[in-house]
C-alpha cells in the first residue's frame, strides 16, 4: 500500500510502500544476523559468551580479535558492497541498460589502473595510505574522459555505455602492461587488489570510506525519483519539467564517486554493481526510492556474506572476496545476456 511523506514545509514529498518498508526491515535483520556470524566465524571461533564478554571488556583476546581485526573488516565489506551496488543502480537507471555496472563501463578500470600504477612505480618511495587517493583519481580521470567523448548536445545512455566499454578495454590493457613490467612482489598485491579484497582492513578503510557513503547516499535518495524519470527516457523526462542533463551530470558524479570510494578501499570487487540492483529490484518493484536502500543492503550482504565464507571455507587460505562474487557474477551475467539478446 503506497502512502505519501511530506515534510513541514513540504519542501520534500515521497511516495513509500509499506510492503517495500517491511522488505527493508527484512534486509536489515539479515544484514546484523550475517554480522554477528561474520564476528563469531573464523580460525577461531567465538560464542555468544565469548562476544558478549568482549564487549564487556571482560575477554582481552577476543576484544582484540574482533574490534581490531573483525569489525574493521566487516565494516568495510558492507560500505564497500552497498557502494557499488547503488552506484550499479543508478547506472542502470540512467543507461536503461540492466547490464551497466560500474566494472562493466569503466570506472573501476579506472581505478584498477591508477592503483597498479602507484603500486608499480611508487611502492616504497610515498607511502601505501595515499593509494585510495591514486584510485580515486583513476576513476575520477577515466569517467571525465568517458562523459566528455560521451558528449554531443548532451549525453546519451548509448553512446556513453559504448565509449566506456572502449575506455575499460584501453585501461585494462594499461593495467595489465604495468603488471607484467612491474616487479613480482608488486605484481603479486597488484592481483590481490585487482581481484578485490577486504583482508587486513582497519579502522583508517573505515574513516575513508564512510564519508562518502555519508554524504552521497541521502542525496542519492534525494535524486531519486529524478532518476525514476530518467528510466522513463530522456523527452518524457524533459516533457514533465526535469532537466534531463544537469540531473544526468550530478547522478552520474554520485555514481562514480561511490564507486571510486569503494574500490580505492577493497580493491576491484567485481560484478556487485550488477547483482545487487537487480535483486533489489525483484523484491521492491521498479520505485527507485525503495530500490536505491534495498540495492544498499543486498550490496552488503553479498559482499559481507562472500567475505565470511572466503575467509571460513578453504582456511588456513584467505581467498579474496572478489574471487567469489565473480563467481556467481560471471554467469548472472551470461544470464542477462541471454535473457535480454532480443531486447
Amino acid at each position: 500500500m503506497e502512502r505519501i511523506f511530506r515534510s513541514k514545509q513540504e519542501k520534500i514529498t515521497f511516495l513509500y510502500d509499506t510492503r517495500n518498508i517491511q522488505v527493508l526491515l527484512g534486509l536489515l535483520l539479515v544484514l546484523l544476523v550475517l554480522i554477528g556470524v561474520s564476528l563469531a566465524a573464523g580460525s577461531q571461533w567465538f560464542s555468544l559468551t565469548d562476544l558478549y564478554e568482549a564487549v564487556r571488556g571482560e575477554n582481552s583476546y577476543a576484544w582484540l580479535v574482533i574490534m581490531e581485526m573483525r569489525l574493521p573488516r566487516i565494516l568495510v565489506a558492507v560500505l564497500a558492497g552497498a557502494s557499488l551496488s547503488v552506484a550499479g543502480a543508478i547506472l542502470q537507471g540512467i543507461i536503461r541498460n540492466p547490464l551497466a555496472s560500474p566494472d562493466i563501463i569503466g570506472i573501476s578500470n579506472g581505478a584498477s589502473f591508477a592503483a597498479i600504477l602507484f603500486l608499480t612505480v611508487f611502492s616504497g618511495k610515498i607511502s601505501i595510505h595515499w593509494l585510495p587517493v591514486a584510485a580515486l583519481c583513476g576513476a575520477g580521470g577515466v569517467s571525465f574522459l568517458i562523459y566528455v567523448l560521451a558528449w554531443n548536445q548532451g549525453i546519451r545512455p548509448t553512446r556513453m555505455v559504448l565509449i566506456g566499454i572502449g575506455i575499460s578495454a584501453v585501461t585494462g590493457a594499461l593495467t595489465t602492461f604495468m603488471i607484467t613490467i612491474s616487479p613480482s612482489a608488486s605484481a603479486s598485491k597488484a592481483y590481490v587488489w585487482m581481484t578485490g579484497s577486504v583482508y587486513g582492513s582497519s579502522w583508517r578503510n573505515i574513516f575513508t570510506l564512510l564519508p562518502w557513503t555519508a554524504v552521497l547516499f541521502p542525496i542519492a535518495f534525494l535524486y531519486s525519483r529524478h532518476l525514476a524519470l530518467q528510466e522513463m527516457g530522456d523527452d518524457i523526462a524533459a516533457a514533465l519539467g526535469s532537466p534531463v542533463q544537469r540531473h544526468r551530470a550530478v547522478l552520474i558524479f554520485i555514481s562514480v564517486a561511490l564507486s571510486a570510494s569503494s574500490v580505492a578501499v577493497a580493491g576491484a570487487v567485481g560484478f556487485v554493481g550488477l547483482i545487487g540492483p537487480h535483486i533489489a529490484r525483484k523484491l521492491c518493484g521498479l520505485s527507485m526510492q525503495s530500490v536505491l536502500p534495498a540495492s544498499a543492503f543486498t550490496g552488503g550482504i553479498l559482499v559481507l556474506l562472500a567475505d565470511t565464507v572466503a575467509r571460513t571455507l578453504f582456511l588456513p587460505k584467505d581467498i579474496p572476496v572478489g574471487v567469489l562474487t565473480a563467481a556467481v557474477g560471471a554467469p548472472f551475467f551470461i544470464y542477462l545476456l541471454f535473457r535480454n539478446r532480443n531486447k
